[in-house]
């Protein structure tokens, strides 16, 4: 099992591209499922959640040809409906695959899908939402079994706005007759990419990015090149590994409106930013202020994904942190693996108070979850003397390349 060792002490500086998202590009790549005609997909993170999808559309029959971070997706030689439970089990996103083959086929058959052991994750809401469409489930021996004769145009109110069923809904409807609505959608930039790439191919889908989705049925879709949006989560994590170490950064592929919140909590905090088209500068030249009250929320509130990587930054920061996270009852497990490395944290249910210090020491940590592995990454770039990451696998699963991406802006790691 590979792992990490980094260096601590570095500071921080230089130019660095932020890839593709990898919540994006993910449901994308579901949804080529979609239409009959070749798809190119640009600017493919060398992520192993994105080879895993892959693998499923050729397990179920597609073509997929990838190379120069490019994929080109041929779906029209689909002639198996099931997910095996080997390729389910490792990555949820999966799940994504019931919405187009259900749409394009009018069956699937999905094993119930794994991923990053980080609490409940309920697929109750997708299901809620494909029976309101027509769809006939039935969910036994650790399958789900999904049938459609004809998807049934109507109103689903959701009663949280989740992406993944936001997502499915809409993969569900894009080929159905008449118009179907989501009330209390979810409003994250992956969800206003997905309606970008359904419209890129052919459909029809309008107010993505609010909480009211309208998907309007196509009889057929058509063949298109489409990039993803930069991963905001990737960007985060960089921002925060410079707010720690010190230094100044260069993010290119960055949109700021999609991580204004943690920016405007970086800025009060002591962090100097300047802000160009698809590029943000930042600088940081002390030790930072606490960020006093952070609580994770849907979008456009603070995101989970980032709840661990900015609580590294709190354990050295000046003051007092608390950390709410509202989305996923045991995301937590990193803080065991920052204690060892000498930080001061106090958990109480699903809150964590921060008590920053001078400094952090290397020590040997395990990574248990993609961004939980991220954060202590994080904080090993600042601790002093070695710090070994074990589960370098779980950070694969979303950070292309990280040792190399941190070397080449002056950080001390190398995976082993």
């Amino acid at each position: 099992m590979q792992k990490f060792v980094v260096c601590g002490g570095q500071k921080l500086s230089g130019t660095l591209r932020v890839d593709s998202s990898k919540n994006a590009i993910l449901p994308i790549i579901a949804g080529c499922i979609l239409t009959d005609e070749p798809v190119e997909l640009q600017d493919i993170p060398n992520i192993t959640d994105v080879k895993k999808m892959f693998d499923i559309l050729r397990a179920m029959g597609a073509k997929v040809e990838t190379g120069d971070g490019r994929a080109v997706i041929d779906s029209s030689t689909i002639s198996r409906f099931e997910i095996p439970h080997h390729l389910a089990k490792d990555i949820r996103s999966s799940i994504f695959m019931l919405g187009p083959l259900i749409a394009k086929y009018g069956r699937a058959r999905v094993a119930y899908p794994g991923g990053c052991d980080i609490g409940s994750r309920p697929i109750d809401l997708h299901l809620f939402g494909l029976r309101e469409l027509g769809v006939n489930i039935c969910e036994e021996y650790g399958f789900i079994d999904c049938y459609c004769e004809k998807i049934r145009p109507t109103t689903i109110h959701l009663d949280y706005p989740s992406v993944g069923a936001t997502e499915n809904i809409m993969m569900a409807s894009v080929l159905g007759s008449g118009e179907t609505t989501i009330f209390n959608a979810a409003k994250e930039p992956e969800i206003v990419d997905l309606a970008n790439f359904i419209c890129a191919i052919g459909g029809r889908v309008e107010g993505a990015g609010t909480s009211t989705i309208k998907i309007y049925g196509k009889t057929t879709l058509h063949s298109t090149s489409y990039k993803p949006i930069g991963d905001r989560i990737i960007a985060g994590t960089y921002l925060l590994g410079v707010a720690i170490c010190g230094g100044s950064v260069t993010l290119t592929n960055c949109n700021y409106n999609d991580i204004s919140l943690l920016v405007n909590k970086l800025h009060n905090s002591g962090c100097y930013f300047n802000v160009e088209s698809d590029k943000m500068h930042m600088e940081a030249n002390s030790r930072l202020l606490s960020i006093q009250n952070i609580e994770t929320q849907p979008y456009p509130g603070f995101p989970t994904d980032l709840q661990a990587q900015v609580m590294a930054l709190q354990t050295v920061s000046e003051g007092t942190s608390v950390i709410t996270e509202n989305l996923f009852e045991t995301r937590f497990k990193h803080v065991p693996e920052l204690i060892k490395m000498g930080a001061k944290i106090t958990l109480r249910d699903r809150m964590a108070i921060v008590r920053g210090v001078e400094s952090l020491s290397g020590a040997e940590v395990s990574a248990t979850d993609l961004r939980g592995g991220a954060s202590l990454v994080l904080a090993g770039l600042v601790a002093k003397g070695q710090t070994v990451v074990d589960g370098a696998h779980f950070i694969d699963r979303g950070y292309p390349s990280l040792e190399e991406k941190l070397s080449s802006i002056g950080a001390r790691i190398e995976r082993v």
